[in-house]
């Protein structure tokens, strides 16, 4: 029988419904030597977008006098995202002229940026990642930040690389704002000055003073004896005038001279960097539902919020029944927002369906900690922590690698009577190593050295918690813990505000962080 028409449209029409549901996603996921970077995009564009990314890191590592080759311990995620609906998932605070965010907390280390937007906001980001990995020293705020602005408008294009080119944003501000006073900008954090008149120029002018020693090889060897001399606790002004000979009139007018010249030093790098090796899959289908939201788990959630959003995740995640993406999420929100023996339920038959899965057995290690914490008899104590180490131990079996296990497994011991121990300090150096960005690490781990007389390699580990220009009230803590130490006073005791990362969501940082130069008429 021949079928024609709108017949033959209602018959095609009918078989389509017949076919099973698609099980895959929008989401793709694309996996280097440095990155795991998420995309709703083609894989074309996620390619080279992973390439780009590469490429920038080896370019920094190259210019950094380090082995381009190197690879950090750790991978960085990125969830590319459609536009800021996507952001907000993710963060549902985040300030409207924001389009990326980089968040380092307890459960996850990751950046999120809408594609395509403003290429130079996550690269900023990357910049800091990199330097708290890469870079030990405690470098003044200032030049964290302007090393960021110098590195951040790259111009990568196949094998050709050009770095120190300007943002037209911060040009603006420098040919047309009032300039930060350098005694201030030397002396401050970016967040010292959000309320000041100032607040336009301090990044734009930190990114010309890094431009201008960046410039000329005489004047790199200025910089780095002003960086060393302020890392010996010298006064940031006093160290500026010794190393570059100028009192800061006369330097504020050669950074002026250097900017009115118009023809600013911008390198071209033709280093051999060759392609990465990247591999592409695609996400099943409940990504397209859960894996934004199941990243706003992980960065914390206010309180007013937490029972809308656990039962936001459990109704999600159930019509995606054994999926392990809706598993992990619904046993996450459980233990942390909602319902705590549906989520245990949830891990549970997670890691039936998956014995290796690490963040389920971390959660579950996790929950078994605060059950711990909470009970008065010993015996229930130590059999609940036994439960947790055995759960840790298949976690580091499954992934050595992993940090938040080895903070688990730091957590897990701390309280013992024994502790710290050399084995102990090992385990707490291992999660520092593959997550240096993160606070909680670096205060824990310091913390157990001060106990074992190693103050000195406690203090190198906090000053640059202690000049992290975004460190907030982490920062101020590890700064009254050097100054305790250096002086011989009783340690201080953390303030309330000194939260665990995971505790409360982190303030992202403003972007641009000078207001947007004015739209022309």
């Amino acid at each position: 029988m021949k079928i024609s028409g709108l017949g033959a449209v209602v018959a095609v029409a009918l078989a389509a419904l017949s076919l099973p549901a698609t099980a895959r996603a929008d989401w793709l996921k694309a996996e280097s030597e440095r990155f795991i970077v998420y995309s709703e995009g083609n894989e074309r564009s996620l390619r080279d977008y992973v390439q780009k990314l590469e490429t920038f890191d080896r370019v920094m590592r190259y210019r950094s006098g380090f082995a381009i080759n190197e690879a950090p311990a750790r991978k960085l995620p990125i969830y590319l995202v459609n536009s800021r609906s996507g952001l907000l998932r993710v963060h549902p605070y985040t300030p409207k002229d924001v389009v990326g965010t980089y968040f380092p907390t307890s459960e996850d280390i990751f950046a999120v940026a809408i594609r395509g937007e403003n290429d130079e906001v996550l690269l900023h980001e990357y910049v800091h990642h990199f330097m708290l990995g890469s870079m030990p020293s405690a470098y003044p705020g200032w030049f964290v930040e302007g090393f960021a602005e110098y590195y951040m408008t790259a111009d990568i294009d196949g094998g050709r690389i050009q770095v120190g080119g300007y943002s037209d944003n911060r040009a603006y501000w420098l040919f047309n704002g009032s300039w930060i006073p350098l005694e201030m900008l030397l002396r401050s954090r970016p967040a010292d000055v959000t309320r000041s008149s100032y607040r336009e120029t301090y990044y734009p002018v930190a990114w010309l003073l890094t431009h201008w020693f960046f410039s000329d090889p005489a004047r790199l060897q200025q910089l780095s004896a002003y960086l060393t001399a302020v890392s010996d606790g010298g006064d940031p002004v006093e160290a500026m005038e010794t190393a570059t000979g100028m009192t800061m009139g006369e330097l504020r007018a050669a950074l002026r001279r250097y900017l009115n010249q118009r023809s600013l030093v911008v390198r071209v790098i033709t280093g051999d960097f060759p392609p990465a090796d990247i591999s592409v899959t695609r996400l099943p289908r409940s990504a397209n539902d859960l894996l934004l939201i199941n990243q706003r788990l992980k960065i914390g959630v206010n309180d007013e919020d937490r029972t809308a959003l656990g039962q936001e995740v459990a109704r999600i995640a159930a019509r995606h029944g054994d999926d392990p993406l809706a598993l992990l999420a619904a046993g996450h929100a459980g233990m942390h927002f909602g319902d705590r023996p549906a989520g245990e339920r949830a891990l549970q038959r997670l890691i039936e369906l998956e014995p290796d899965n690490v963040e389920a057995l971390q959660f579950l290690a996790q929950e078994r900690l605060r059950q711990a914490r909470d009970v008065e008899e010993q015996a229930e104590m130590i059999a609940l922590k036994r439960q947790a180490r055995d759960y840790l131990s298949r976690a580091y079996v499954a992934a050595e690698n992993d940090y938040r296990t080895l903070m688990l497994i730091g957590e897990m011991r701390s309280g013992e009577s024994n502790y710290p121990t050399e084995n102990d300090l090992l385990t707490l150096g291992l999660a520092f190593d593959r997550a240096p960005q993160l606070a909680e690490v670096r205060l824990a781990y310091a913390s157990a050295l001060i106990e074992t007389e190693d103050k000195e390699t406690a203090l190198t580990l906090l000053a640059p918690l202690a000049n992290n220009p975004h460190g907030g009230e982490a920062a101020d803590y590890a700064a009254r813990i050097i100054a305790a130490l250096k002086n011989g006073d009783p340690l201080p005791s953390p303030d309330s505000e000194v939260i665990s990362e995971a505790g409360v969501p982190p303030e992202p940082e403003d972007d641009p962080e000078s207001p947007p130069a004015p739209a022309s008429e």
